[in-house]
């Protein structure tokens, strides 16, 4: 792996590790968790991009990255689910009263960002 794209990759698995500390807290700061969570997916995705020798789109949409991960290697199909699911914190999990979020949903955003991880890593390494 080049050195560009193992930044990418630190930077994506800092995000998560970081998501997991905070969910320690009591109350877990929901916003901020799956907000990290989103931007880890984001990051991991556009590592595998410039891995790939594909320059990322400047976008926060999961679904569009994963679609650019798509065309390359057609196994990202089967992230669509958790790709979907994370959209939504990229921008309004930053602000106050655009989004809910339950506890059960930053499960759920922790679940789905360390899926997407694993699995893009698995095409990068």
């Amino acid at each position: 792996m080049d050195s560009i794209t193992a930044e990418w990759v630190k930077y994506s698995d800092r995000a998560l590790a970081s998501a997991k500390y905070l969910y320690t807290m009591a109350p877990p700061p929901h916003e901020e968790i799956c907000n990290l969570c989103q931007q880890s997916a984001e990051k991991i995705l556009k590592a595998f991009l410039i891995y790939s020798g594909i320059k990322p789109k400047k976008t926060h949409d999961l679904e569009e990255l994963r679609i650019d991960c798509e065309v390359i290697e057609k196994s990202f199909n089967s992230i669509i689910k958790e790709c979907a699911r994370l959209i939504d914190y990229a921008v309004k999990a930053r602000y106050p009263f655009e989004i809910t979020i339950l506890d059960s949903d930053t499960v759920a955003a922790l679940s789905d960002s360390e899926k997407i991880n694993e699995f893009t890593k698995t095409k990068i390494i």
